[in-house]
């Protein structure tokens, strides 16, 4: 058998290695960063202070914006530092550790945006028992269970992934840690994590998205059966800001995570987990508060 020298450090590929692209994206990802962390700050302040926004909606909405400053963070000001002194060396267990806060934080906001398409549909279907179904009691609860489930399903992928060995090649392609790059370069057995990630992943998908297609079948059956227009275009504009959140976020992470084991990846597939770590952070605000009346008022209150 030949002897095979274990690496105990990784390098980061980065999105462009032409040093003149260097400063611009720096640039281009700290005003992305600092355009996340002051909307989904402004967004939580605002849920928190103002009074008329204490409601269920809201108060995920809120958890939607913790969860989008926490994975933006965990990623952005690594690749902003990369970027900056261009090193790009990252020990395995800096490397692992990120791995986890971000399939953490990535996996609740799944949970989440469920937990959300189940609310919208007490609130449509069932405005009569909302209040009781949806009590602040149920609400917390059903936070609690995403945060808890998110970190039980990154726990498991994180400790298999703590058997990774790396040999021959040492270099992520991505601009952060991401469990399907880190195994596409491991010179170990991958197969338990590739099954891991098809079923743990798969079930947690169908699941999501089943309880979201569900929860909306249901919803516009009864928003068609409204007679008042502006009644209607209300509910539709809330609830197409909410599928449009979904379509993003599960179109982004389903792509990259379902291919874990493809060896030929693209140029362009360094770009999609930037997208769905950096910019869906930030567009999630933007649609949620540009197009909600109950924000724009709370945001002039609040001026």
């Amino acid at each position: 058998m030949v002897n095979q020298t274990i690496l105990n450090e990784l390098f980061l590929s980065g999105l462009s290695d032409i040093p003149a692209l260097q400063l611009p994206l720096f640039l281009f990802f700290l005003l992305i960063y600092l355009l996340t962390v002051t909307w989904n700050l402004l967004i939580i302040s605002l849920i928190v202070s103002d009074s008329h926004l204490h409601t269920p909606m809201y108060f995920f909405l809120g958890n939607l914006a913790s969860l989008d400053l926490c994975c933006s963070s965990v990623t952005a000001p690594r690749m902003l530092f990369d970027l900056l002194t261009q090193r790009r060396k990252i020990t395995i267990a800096a490397c692992i550790s990120q791995v986890f806060f971000f399939i953490f934080f990535a996996t609740s906001e799944a949970f989440l945006l469920a937990v959300m398409s189940y609310d919208r549909y007490n609130a449509i279907c069932q405005p009569l028992h909302y209040t009781q179904i949806m009590s602040w009691k149920v609400c917390v609860r059903l936070a609690s269970i995403v945060w808890c489930f998110g970190s039980s399903y990154s726990l498991v992928h994180t400790l298999c992934a703590l058997n990774l060995k790396f040999c021959e090649s040492n270099i992520v392609e991505s601009l952060f840690c991401n469990l399907p790059q880190l195994l596409q370069i491991s010179c170990s057995d991958i197969f338990i994590n590739i099954l891991l990630i098809f079923v743990l992943a798969g079930f947690v998908t169908v699941v999501c998205i089943t309880l979201t297609i569900l929860s909306y079948v249901y919803i516009f059956k009864t928003v068609l059966k409204i007679q008042v227009k502006g009644k209607r275009s209300k509910v539709f504009s809330t609830c197409s800001s909410h599928l449009s959140v979904v379509f993003i976020f599960y179109f982004s992470g389903t792509f990259d995570y379902f291919r874990p084991g493809t060896k030929n990846r693209f140029p362009a597939d360094k770009v999609l987990p930037v997208f769905y770590t950096v910019i869906v952070p930030l567009l999630n605000p933007l649609i949620y508060s540009l197009r909600n009346q109950d924000f724009r008022k709370a945001f002039k209150v609040f001026c």
